[in-house]
Order: C-alpha cells, then sequence, then structure tokens
C-alpha cells in the first residue's frame, strides 16, 4: 500500500510541476512586454498575470484555497501586510489570495532560477540581508512603494520557521517601516501551507485545503520609532493566538 501512495504522489508531482512550468512559460512573452510599462504599472500588470496562474495552477494541483476574513481589507487603502512564514507555498498564496496592488519584499537568491527568476524580479522587491547597504536600498523602495500609493508585504520572521512555536523571532524592518510611513499593519495567517508543503522540501506537495485568514488591520497614527518593539509585540500575539486558535498542524506547545 505504501509503494502504491508512492507511485500516485510522484504522479501527482509530475502533475502539479508540469501545469506550474506550463502557465509560467505560457504568460512569460507578456511579462516580458508588460515589464516595459515601468515597475509600477507594469508590475500591475505582471499581477494580474499571476492571479490567474494562481487560479489555474491551485486548481489543478488540487488545493483548495480558502480566504477568511475576520476582516476583508479595503482594496481602496493601503496595508503593510505581515505574513507568517512556514513553507514555500507562501509565496505562491500571495498571488492567489491578494487581489489589490502590492510589492512583497523577498530574498535576493531567487531572482537567478530561470525564466521565474525574471518575474520574480520585476514584481518583488529584492533583498541580501547580508548586506547592509542593499538592506537600505530594499527599505528606500519599499517606501516609494507605498508613496505610489501600493501596498508592501513583508514576512517578519525572514525566512522559514523551523521551530513547533506558533512564529519565531521577528524582525523590526516591517514595524520601522509601517510607523515611519504611517501605514495601518494588516497581518495574515496561513495555517496550513505547512500541510501541503513542508518548509524540507517542495517534493512534499500534496493537495488539500489551504486556508488564508485577514485579520483585522492595526493602525500606526501617532506612533514613533519608539514604539517599534510593542508594535512588533501586539502584531505577533495577534498572529500567533490565531495561529493556535485555526490549529496550524506544526505548532507543538511545550506542556511546562
Amino acid at each position: 500500500m505504501n509503494f502504491v501512495r508512492k507511485i500516485l504522489h510522484t504522479l501527482y508531482l509530475f502533475w502539479a510541476v508540469f501545469w506550474f512550468l506550463f502557465y509560467m512559460l505560457l504568460i512569460f512573452p507578456f511579462v516580458i512586454l508588460f515589464s516595459f510599462f515601468g515597475k509600477i504599472r507594469g508590475g500591475n500588470m505582471i499581477y494580474k498575470l499571476l492571479h490567474s496562474w494562481g487560479d489555474f495552477w491551485f486548481f489543478l494541483s488540487g488545493i483548495s484555497v480558502q480566504k477568511i476574513y475576520e476582516e476583508k481589507p479595503d482594496p481602496s487603502e493601503q496595508y503593510v501586510f505581515v505574513v507568517n512564514h512556514i513553507s514555500n507555498l507562501d509565496a505562491a498564496m500571495l498571488v492567489k489570495v491578494i487581489r489589490q496592488p502590492f510589492r512583497p519584499l523577498g530574498k535576493i537568491e531567487l531572482k537567478d532560477i530561470p525564466v521565474f527568476g525574471y518575474i520574480y524580479k520585476t514584481v518583488v522587491i529584492v533583498v541580501d540581508r547580508s548586506d547592509a547597504k542593499h538592506r537600505q536600498r530594499s527599505i528606500r523602495q519599499l517606501k516609494s512603494v507605498i508613496k505610489k500609493g501600493i501596498s508592501i508585504l513583508i514576512f517578519p520572521e525572514g525566512t522559514f520557521n523551523e521551530t513547533h512555536k506558533p512564529m519565531k523571532h521577528c524582525f523590526d524592518g516591517a514595524f520601522r517601516l509601517a510607523i515611519e510611513t504611517q501605514t495601518p499593519i494588516k497581518p495574515v495567517i496561513f495555517p496550513d501551507t505547512y500541510s501541503r508543503m513542508h518548509y524540507k522540501s517542495s517534493f512534499t506537495l500534496n493537495p488539500g485545503v489551504c486556508r488564508a485568514v485577514f485579520l483585522p488591520a492595526i493602525p500606526v497614527e501617532g506612533l514613533t520609532m519608539q514604539d517599534v518593539s510593542r508594535l512588533k509585540q501586539q502584531v505577533t500575539s495577534v498572529m500567533e493566538a490565531k495561529l493556535r486558535e485555526y490549529k496550524a498542524e506544526w505548532i507543538r506547545e511545550d506542556p511546562h
């Protein structure tokens, strides 16, 4: 029975990877074309292509994405979206569930992947966390995006949460940006991406339910840089509590 299960899972992976690449290659010429329209207009056009890719691929992969709105984002409002990070599937979920203009902050290493890397660097603000000057340049780009009326998105944990806690330590960047630009924070949690694709391997992909939970926005009006730590604690506490409430499978509470 285990042998049959492995064969079926291997066939499923071939199916999912084939359609992932097929649609990516299909939209690639349009991505090149739209990139000539500039970072803002062209980027928004490319995101519309990625929305269609998300709808197409998740459906064919048998992953049922459920959006749960504890408070629906206002499409006319700008946010600093903050999302927990537990799986490579998180990035694909972003273009599937967020349907207003935004730009995420992403690691620079992915820009070198053929085809995908070109698309990635046209719609993501890349950051080299090992280079202080590069980090500062990325921050300036994020601020510029907000000034142009577009939301930004940051995984505040930086890298995968490989603990069994709801979230690992978060960096200050998202919260400093929110205060500096006076942009409300919109927390979003993905309680199921770990179950659909383990952070250790993309070959663990499997069909099933994937929820995206949009939590109430957290205002930052009047806050200063002295409030960064308090704001970070407030946001992460809410996200951790909701990950427990929605029964994220990776959480193993310490009985002591």
